[in-house]
């Protein structure tokens, strides 16, 4: 495009992207109860229908966030909006468990786009748009997430499942035309080679930790399975470090992935990721479960889908807060409000688990708190990397968000597996379960507050590295924002 779209046109479009795709998480759990007798498997086969979506997408984001960096932010969004779109309809039209998994995994390559939007609007924006922009892109992860249980819920109560795959590859399709005809291709490139063994190596060991802590309760959290599968994610990720601090071009920039801000922000990525999930996973169960368990409300699917959609809208309607906050007081004092307030929520939570208003009230705090950081880590992240590396930075923060909700995942079903008792001859979680998840989520919470909280007085930190001489093999073409954008400004 010759001319540059409306920013709050380029908004919308590119966070209409994000939720799209983010919607892929949770479009299937509503349904895994039913998806061994809809496909003729076993429940730990159809629990592949989850975690294929998990490994792709973690696989995918720092792949593809490099090569966005490399070769063209616009055209990786296009790219992985028809691998996106192609799984959906192989999912529509596909029969049995091999061809859905299929479908599942390729839905999960469209996770990687958020970082590559995020980035684009770093390129693309007016510097007094770009901090509203960057936390509403960052809250559709949270969106999506919550908006795909109560669809998920309704169309399998009035319609057949694998509409939910149609509504997908439409709502893809609509995307893919939007950025096609709105979204300009970004100026600012990072040249040389593309660092494909460091690519394998740390795809291999990706896959190998998530897998340990994505079906560690099924197969069982001593066996040889998971035992193995942590022992060489480990092994791997330990033969890719090295590589990558050699590599002229690597895939992730560990050097600049150690600066005190940048590591500090991927740290609180991951505690809040598992304070994020702890709040949906916990909350659906107290809100399912029996009511003869004693804590338990008995709602159904849909139901339980409805009551959480607030807590999704929540993600948007704080964003424009986290964003006025971030430029009033900077995105680091945003992240420490905000992980802080899950923690404080987090204990409040503990206590308010008697009622459908208690639960639910608890979880929309959660919620508030979690959209100002959300919104804050990409604003902070693009403040202090270069800006040849934002889709990466980007890519690395988000994958670590993903470890921290298949963290929460796995604590919580260890949790619920080990503190249970008998009701009427089955067996149930206990109310002490839920309220130790709580506890944990809250302390994860507050200790991503902790790690935020240097940044608030040693302002050295924050020093961007757009400031330092021009990176060799990059192109620097587009406008870049002002020092002061995020709420304080660098040493230059």
């Amino acid at each position: 495009m010759s001319q540059r779209p409306r920013p709050a046109l380029l908004i919308t479009i590119l966070c209409l992207c994000g939720t799209v795709t983010s919607l892929q998480q949770t479009l299937v759990v509503p349904l895994l109860p039913e998806f061994p007798r809809l496909l003729d498997t076993t429940v730990d086969n159809a629990s592949w229908l989850v975690t294929a979506t998990l490994l792709s997408g973690a696989v995918a984001t720092p792949v593809a966030s490099r090569l966005a960096d490399m070769f063209g932010k616009r055209r990786m969004m296009v790219t992985c909006l028809i691998l996106m779109i192609g799984g959906s309809v192989l999912g529509a039209l596909g029969s049995g468990l091999p061809y859905t998994i299929a479908a599942r995994v390729l839905q999960g390559v469209g996770m990687a786009l958020i970082p590559i939007a995020t980035a684009v609007m770093r390129d693309t924006l007016p510097a007094s748009r770009l901090p509203v922009g960057v936390a509403l892109m960052s809250a559709t992860l949270a969106i999506g997430a919550g908006g795909g249980l109560p669809l998920a819920g309704y169309v399998a109560e009035h319609l057949p499942w694998r509409t939910l795959f149609w509504i997908t590859a439409g709502a893809g399709t609509v995307m893919l035309a939007a950025v096609l005809l709105i979204v300009p291709e970004s100026r600012v490139r990072t040249l040389g080679s593309f660092d494909y063994l460091g690519a394998l190596l740390l795809s291999t060991a990706l896959t190998a930790l998530l897998l340990a802590l994505s079906k560690g309760g099924e197969w069982g959290w001593g066996s040889a399975a998971t035992v193995l599968s942590a022992i060489g994610g480990m092994v791997t990720l330990l033969l890719w470090l090295p590589l990558a601090l050699r590599v002229r071009n690597p895939l992730i920039d560990v050097r600049v992935a150690t600066r005190p801000a940048v590591l500090a922000v991927n740290i609180a990525a991951v505690l809040t990721g598992f304070g994020m999930f702890a709040n949906m996973l916990v909350t659906t169960q107290l809100l399912q479960l029996p009511t003869i368990t004693g804590f338990g409300l008995g709602l159904d699917m849909v139901t339980t889908g409805v009551l959480l959609a607030p807590t999704a809208l929540v993600f948007g309607a704080f964003a424009p807060i986290s964003a006025v906050m971030t430029r009033r007081f900077g995105a680091h004092i945003t992240l420490l409000i905000g992980t802080l307030s899950m923690g404080v929520a987090y204990v409040a939570r503990v206590f308010l688990n008697h009622d459908v208003w208690q639960i639910m009230a608890g979880a929309l705090l959660v919620s508030v708190g979690t959209s100002l950081a959300f919104g804050a880590m990409p604003a902070l992240l693009m403040r202090v990397v270069p800006v040849t590396e934002t889709a990466s930075a980007n890519g690395l923060n988000t994958l670590l968000r993903s470890v921290g909700t298949s963290t929460s995942s796995a604590v919580i079903a260890a949790t619920t597996t080990i503190a249970v008792h008998q009701v009427g001859g089955r067996t149930y979680p206990t109310l002490t379960a839920f309220t130790s998840v709580l506890w944990v989520a809250g302390a994860a919470c507050v200790l991503a507050g902790l790690v935020v909280l240097p940044l608030a007085w040693r302002r050295d930190l924050l020093e961007s590295m757009d400031d330092s001489p021009e990176i060799p093999g990059s192109d620097v073409s587009a406008t870049q924002p002002p020092a002061g954008l995020y709420g304080f400004r660098c040493n230059s």
